[in-house]
């Protein structure tokens, strides 16, 4: 059996459809990450503020706030999370503009579990190489 890959790191996720919500917690939840979850834009920056996780799932089409202006807020941190924008919108000028607001990485649902979970791997190897070290349960 192997090590969970995402152990300790904690994982902000964020969608509307309670089905896939649920879904992407057990999966991430699987991997050892812990997870913090909200059904709406404001619940997500309200508990991003309060929790300030290492990684965010993001759903772009959300109640209250978009998706995108949740990302525009994460990303004036002075140190943003990791962002994986998730949506069913599979237009290039929507992932254009959630590129140029900085996302890390943009997938279209229907997302295979495994796939969210590598991609959030190699995001976090990514980050890692380039603060020349690991990447802390805390980060």
């Amino acid at each position: 059996m192997t090590a969970p890959r995402l152990d300790g790191l904690t994982i902000l996720i964020v969608d509307d459809d309670e089905d896939i919500l649920g879904g992407m917690e057990l999966a991430i939840r699987a991997e050892g990450a812990n997870t913090i979850t909200a059904t709406d834009g404001n619940e997500a920056v309200a508990l991003w503020r309060s929790n300030e996780p290492a990684v965010v799932v993001l759903d772009m089409m959300l109640p209250k706030r978009s998706g995108f202006l949740v990302l525009e807020e994460l990303m004036e941190a002075s140190h943003p999370p990791l962002v994986v924008m998730v949506t069913a919108n599979e237009g290039r000028r929507h992932m254009a503009y959630a590129r140029n607001l900085g996302v890390h990485a943009y997938l279209t649902k229907p997302i295979p579990l495994q796939q969210l979970i590598d991609t959030i791997c190699d995001l976090r190897s990514q980050r890692s190489a380039e603060e020349g070290g690991t990447m802390s349960a805390a980060d």
